[in-house]
């Protein structure tokens, strides 16, 4: 070991004990010396956070944030073994790492970060599967200034056999409803798209539209089992070749179409009985929030039902900016997307020629299905190393853990809202809610 290697490690145990005193974690750091580090009083060291090389503890010293955090993840120069991203999560209080840089001795920081400044640092590693670096993330923009289609394509045609190896059978790739705590993600998945169907008053006949409709989890449940005509859109060549498989594949040709188009071209004004857009809202972005609206009113029948689930903020006060977690999830994970507040949904409805009827708060079980996909995903890693990558796989891995995170401290939300197509006198609907949940 060198003299400026040394200093490292030196420097590195002051540090990691500083941020131990204030994390008080129960998981430890294994340094690239092979040197395991605790990160609270106490901690064990079955779950550790491994750093590579100490070109990592540089790039976090020169760029501190999320994105570094993210980028030196997908690369390997930052790993967890022993556990999930999510599983070391849990190992420490989610608010006070969020606030660990004001509790910090800045001072005793900056001193011991300088054997780490000094010399040139070290080559980067090969490119990471990010969003290309033009800068064109779509954020901010309306339809004709936006890739949609490449957006998409970008996060679904990762490739099915990736998908499977977390979704249930039914490839529903948005949060489950769990009865029980202890359900199955199957039974929470067939719960959730039922649910849909119900709370949408879907009977034999009618014509329903499914916006962004995926692997065709709902359009084929809702043909299956409520006889309704669906007619799905995505943007995903990946997701169609799949959904129109599994279409052929159960003998649901004469009820479900699908195709490769962006939702805003489907024409036929007032065509259909009901509309379902389940977590594609997330893609759309704010400045095409009042086109959408528009849309889904059009294509509605007087009277008709929308059934509106989406991931939201909790909202605050001011313009809602694109925040550090943002920055990189339109990254790495979903470029073009930007999550309003259900206060700014309900408001757009409103305005735009809808009737609010019911909705309904499912933070807690997009948690639960996050936990589960994530162990899933963990537990077949190797498989999707095989398959994506294995930067890509981190990065689902800790994409996942910090939104799993985010939904049990309320710092994300997500709901479902139905809205009725306004028209004068009585919706013509029951006036309790029970049936939505019998």
């Amino acid at each position: 070991m060198n003299q400026t290697t040394d200093r490292r490690v030196v420097a590195a145990r002051r540090i990691v004990s500083h941020i131990a005193e204030h994390l008080k974690a129960d998981l430890s750091l294994r340094l690239w010396t092979g040197e395991v580090l605790p990160l609270g009083p106490g901690a064990r060291d079955d779950i550790q956070i491994v750093v590579a090389r100490p070109g990592a503890v540089r790039r976090l010293i020169l760029k501190p944030g999320l994105m570094t955090l993210f980028e030196l993840f997908a690369s390997g120069d930052l790993k967890v073994e022993g556990g999930s991203p999510l599983e070391a999560a849990d190992r420490w209080d989610h608010g006070r790492a969020v606030h660990l840089k004001r509790s910090l001795d800045r001072w005793l920081v900056a001193r011991e970060a300088l054997p780490f400044l000094r010399g040139r640092g070290e080559a980067e590693g090969d490119a990471l599967p990010a969003w290309d670096a033009t800068g064109d993330d779509g954020v901010g923009r309306d339809r004709s200034g936006r890739r949609d289609q490449d957006f998409i394509q970008f996060h679904y045609d990762v490739g099915n056999d990736f998908y499977g190896l977390f979704l249930d059978p039914e490839m529903v790739y948005s949060s489950a409803y769990f009865t029980a705590h202890d359900a199955t993600l199957e039974a929470a998945q067939q719960e959730k798209l039922d649910r849909i169907c119900r709370k949408l008053r879907l009977k034999p006949g009618q014509r329903m539209l499914d916006v962004g409709c995926g692997w065709g989890g709902l359009a084929c449940w809702a043909a299956g089992n409520y006889g309704v005509h669906v007619h799905g859109v995505t943007l995903s060549q990946a997701q169609l070749d799949f959904a129109r498989a599994k279409v052929e594949r159960l003998g649901l040709s004469d009820r479900v179409t699908l195709e490769l188009k962006d939702y805003r071209e489907v024409e036929g004004a007032e065509a259909y009985d009901a509309i379902a857009q389940v977590e594609m809202f997330e893609h759309a972005g704010f400045a095409n929030h009042e086109r959408h609206f528009l849309q889904m009113r059009r294509l509605l029948k007087p009277g008709g039902l929308y059934f509106h689930q989406a991931s939201v903020r909790r909202g605050g006060k001011g313009e809602l900016r694109p925040t550090p977690t943002t920055k990189v999830i339109t990254r790495f994970i979903f470029p073009g997307g930007e999550l309003d507040t259900i206060g700014m949904t309900v408001t757009n409805l409103g305005r735009l020629g809808f009737e609010t009827l019911d909705v309904e708060d499912m933070r807690e079980h997009f948690e639960l299905t996050l936990r589960e996909w994530t162990r899933r995903l963990y537990e077949r890693r190797d498989e999707a190393y095989r398959s994506a990558g294995e930067a890509r796989t981190r990065l689902w891995l800790i994409y996942f853990a910090l939104f799993a995170k985010g939904f049990e401290r309320g710092a994300v939300q997500v709901y479902q809202t139905v809205a009725q197509k306004r028209r004068a006198g009585a919706s013509g609907l029951p006036l309790d809610r029970a049936s939505l949940y019998q």
